[in-house]
């Protein structure tokens, strides 16, 4: 079932979402620090005042929710560091259903996992946002390294995690994906049955978006370009080389910039979204290493998606993002039961923050019937 649904209108400077996709690896050669706009004397323009339109709100704080950090285990014995949100009207004598919601690829969980986390709690969820291995607090290095397969397994291990909490009925867990996680949680709820019911948001198939690029706009000699760039770049750092990063959101715009590089710089470089974790560069974040980010061409989530049926998807993504043909073609794969849900005037990362947009109401009503007892 694919649904429309009606929110609140957009606003009038909002850019259309076309062009090339930031996680696209265009640069071949001078992917360092320079070529992602680090060095000064970049022919520059003055950065738009953050878009606060429709609601934006990322770093939401709610009086009806309690919040405490926690960390645990993954499988491979690495710290995962997440906030656990409980409603304070919880009845402690009472197992409570509880949702993991995992950020965009190349965030931290204080960028939109945080907010979507703190909603739903105040709707009677136990919610869990969490850092994937590599990224924010929790643990892994090289900082800002790819590892599907781990990203994957942290969902999981944030079951594990919470299926030990006393309020948590560990039979009713489910998980939100945001951007990127949205093909992290598909990839690990094919292996694990435990995530009941799965929902993605604005969602990015980021083996397909690395191999193939937005509407398959990067071809077969270019991918191998990529590949051979990161293959010689492994023995530069081998040889005591210094790591070099790729993709993520560029740090100054300029008069060549795509929408979609200036979607995502108003939210990453600015204080709508703007977050950089303890001990890290405001330089390195969203970006990957350059030699790891090429195992995301190895990445095939929606493979087999069908078999997560009869446990049920939901895939919300916006009439206008760049990103719907990654959801569109993950309801096309996957078996019933399955609802794509199209967000009228709503752009990619529109849906990462902006409250007036995102359907907490129809992800309350997804969960609440398909986590009941």
């Amino acid at each position: 079932m694919t649904t429309h649904i009606d929110t609140a209108e957009r606003g009038d400077d909002q850019e259309s979402t076309t062009g090339l996709a930031r996680r696209d690896v265009l640069k071949l050669a001078g992917a360092g620090p320079a070529a992602m706009g680090f060095m000064a004397g970049v022919d520059r323009q003055p950065a738009k005042a953050q878009d606060m339109s429709n609601g934006a709100d990322n770093f939401y704080t709610s009086d009806l929710v309690t919040v405490r950090p926690v960390t645990f285990k993954n499988q491979y014995a690495m710290r995962v560091a997440g906030n656990l949100f409980t409603p304070k009207t919880l009845n402690a004598t009472v197992r409570t259903p509880a949702i993991v919601v995992g950020h965009p690829m190349g965030a931290v969980k204080e960028q939109s996992a945080n907010l979507y986390a703190t909603k739903m709690a105040e709707r009677g969820f136990v919610t869990l946002s969490l850092d994937l291995s590599f990224w924010g607090a929790s643990e892994g290095s090289p900082r800002n390294a790819v590892s599907p397969d781990i990203y994957a397994e942290d969902f999981s291990a944030a079951v594990d995690f919470l299926g030990t909490q006393p309020h948590v009925d560990r039979a009713r867990i489910g998980a939100i994906g945001i951007c990127g996680s949205g093909s992290f949680v598909i990839s690990a709820a094919k292996i694990d049955p435990r995530l009941k019911a799965i929902a993605t948001v604005s969602m990015y198939d980021m083996g397909a978006a690395n191999r193939n690029g937005l509407r398959r706009g990067l071809n077969l000699e270019q991918r191998k370009q990529i590949i051979a760039a990161a293959a010689e770049q492994r023995h530069v750092e081998f040889t005591g080389g210094e790591i070099q990063y790729t993709s993520g959101t560029v740090h100054a715009l300029t008069a060549t910039s795509t929408p979609v590089e200036r979607e995502f710089y108003d939210f990453y470089r600015t204080r709508r979204g703007e977050f950089t974790p303890d001990g890290q560069s405001p330089l390195l974040t969203t970006h990957p290493t350059l030699t790891s980010n090429v195992k995301f061409m190895n990445f095939y989530p929606f493979n087999d998606i069908e078999t997560i049926s009869p446990r049920p998807l939901l895939f919300i993504t916006g009439e206008i993002a760049h990103s719907r043909e990654f959801s569109e073609d993950a309801y096309q794969r996957a078996a019933e039961p399955k609802e794509l849900l199209i967000i009228p005037r709503a752009g990619h990362v529109d849906l990462y923050d902006r409250a007036t947009l995102i359907p907490f109401d129809k992800l309350q009503s997804f969960f609440s019937q398909h986590l009941a007892t």
